[in-house]
């Protein structure tokens, strides 16, 4: 697994564009990445991750524009919390596409959105389209916060091509917020709390 500086940028790029699976830092915990328009790369990161493939993929993008080009779609709750809360840690689950619903393993037409609020991040997404991502960790662990915990999970056998290391995270997952024409629901509790949330509305 080489370990790249954010001054590798393209290095990184190079091999997102070329299918490979890659651990990059976001403004949560450190994930890894391919890109969501590749099949095989996003079916290598199920199986880096050991995650079972029908535990949909949150989706990277730089802009609510990218999420319509893809397919997706904000409801009136969706496009406020977005408004409020992005960039930043907060995913939300939106209708799109049955194609890249099921290739990002969503058994429903939904998608998990973010985008995140971090330039190192951001500007892999703007170079490389939007990514499927999931925290650093195999499936069930705690998620890594730094390039050597990455390191120390993934090893040089597990497919990881490289890291980019960019530091320590603060180790706090996103909130996951799935969206409808009836409003949101809190799927999984992080960075934003429920008041958090609920103020945006008041």
């Amino acid at each position: 697994m080489l370990r790249l500086d954010p001054s590798n940028i393209e290095e990184v790029v190079r091999l997102i564009n070329e299918g490979h699976v890659v651990a990059i830092p976001t403004d949560t915990v450190y994930g890894v990445t391919a890109r969501a328009d590749l099949p095989d790369a996003v079916a290598q990161l199920f199986a880096i991750k050991k995650r079972p493939t029908n535990v949909a993929l949150p989706v990277l993008v730089s802009s609510t524009e990218m999420i319509d080009e893809l397919g997706g779609r904000l409801p009136a709750s969706a496009q406020t919390l977005a408004n409020a809360m992005w960039p930043g840690p907060l995913t939300l689950i939106v209708p799109t596409t049955k194609a890249l619903a099921e290739r990002v393993g969503s058994t429903t037409s939904t998608v998990g959105f973010r985008i995140p609020n971090e330039s190192l991040t951001l500007q892999l997404v703007q170079a490389c389209g939007a990514l499927a991502v999931t925290s650093a960790n195999e499936h069930g662990e705690p998620p890594c916060t730094s390039a050597d915990e990455v390191i120390a999970a993934f090893g040089e056998a597990s497919g990881v091509a490289a890291v980019m290391d960019g530091g320590v995270r603060n180790g706090v997952v996103s909130t996951v917020v799935r969206c409808d024409e009836q409003g949101y629901d809190v799927v999984r509790s992080g960075a934003l709390s429920g008041d958090d949330l609920a103020g945006v509305f008041r």
